[in-house]
């Protein structure tokens, strides 16, 4: 059986489902046509329990995934949050099954300070992985506003993930340009930056990054391996092995569906283990080693 770990799942209890991938749908400008997009089943937006996700994941050879306190801004009321995720949410599921699954922090840009320190504190405290953040809605991902977070997980040495390409929301696309990366990734060589979401429609230019910047990664999220562009699934069999790493994004992709549609790339086998698992246990040097099925 595959094993993989699945580096941005979101939250998924029932309670969260109705919150913010109902409710919030609903009720926010930025987020009109986003649900046609997702095209989320009833089954889905109807969430899990915790010991039904993890009966998923064990079905599918899912070792363990990261659960981002998600942060997203809106665009046309400055200085508020349209989805904002607790840390309380996440560390709820964590306390849980702290074997199957891990935070990540997610970065309101405004806190600044606070936020900084907010960040350090569910690092060592509750075992968090690394820190997100969703440049759309607050300011593009090189902006100085996210300075003191990067620098923060730089000293930290915990890896950043950011959705990376267009945004399916009513949000500004170009705040999430891979070329924005470019410059962060000069400022902060030892950051590990993850770029999630492929780059797409800016593959080619997210592959350039990760190329060229040792401290550069992508992340496969909110994509089915069947629509992957034709230069990622090059680069992930070949030069790039050590540079990508699997997410589902889930609800946006499901395991069941993408580990499926996965094994019809028929990638080389060192570079997809590489791409489930191996590189994850490298980039998030937090995590200790994940035991193999069925010795956790």
């Amino acid at each position: 059986m595959v094993k993989a770990i699945d580096i941005w799942t979101n939250l998924f209890l029932p309670e969260s489902m109705q919150k913010y991938w109902v409710d919030v749908m609903a009720t926010h400008k930025e987020m009109e046509g986003a649900a046609n997009l997702m095209k989320l089943s009833d089954r889905i937006l109807a969430g899990y329990t915790v010991e039904e996700y993890v009966a998923v994941m064990d079905e599918l050879g899912i070792e363990m995934a990261f659960i981002p306190t998600f942060k997203m801004g809106s665009y046309y009321k400055k200085q508020t949050l349209i989805w904002d995720i607790s840390v309380d949410e996440v560390k709820k599921v964590v306390d849980k099954r702290p074997d199957r699954f891990r935070g990540l922090y997610g970065i309101n840009p405004y806190l600044k300070r606070e936020g900084t320190e907010e960040l350090e504190n569910v690092i060592k405290d509750y075992g968090f992985v690394g820190a997100h953040m969703h440049p759309y809605g607050f300011a593009p991902f090189n902006d100085r506003i996210w300075y003191p977070f990067f620098a923060r997980c730089e000293e930290l040495g915990v890896p950043i993930l950011s959705q990376v390409g267009h945004s399916g929301e009513r949000l500004p696309s170009a705040y999430g340009r891979p070329i924005l990366i470019d410059d962060v990734a000069l400022d902060f060589p030892e950051l590990k930056i993850v770029a999630c979401h492929t780059g797409w429609p800016w593959v080619e230019e997210l592959i350039a990054m990760a190329w060229k910047h040792p401290n550069v990664y992508i992340a496969t999220s909110a994509h089915l391996p069947r629509y992957w562009d034709p230069a990622l699934v090059q680069f992930i069999n070949t030069r790039g092995q050590d540079k990508v790493m699997w997410a589902t994004d889930w609800p946006i992709t499901t395991p069941d569906r993408n580990l499926s549609q996965l094994e019809e790339l028929n990638l080389r086998e060192i570079p997809k283990a590489k791409l489930l698992r191996e590189n994850a246990l490298k980039v998030f040097t937090l995590l200790k080693k994940v035991p193999d099925q069925g010795q956790a």
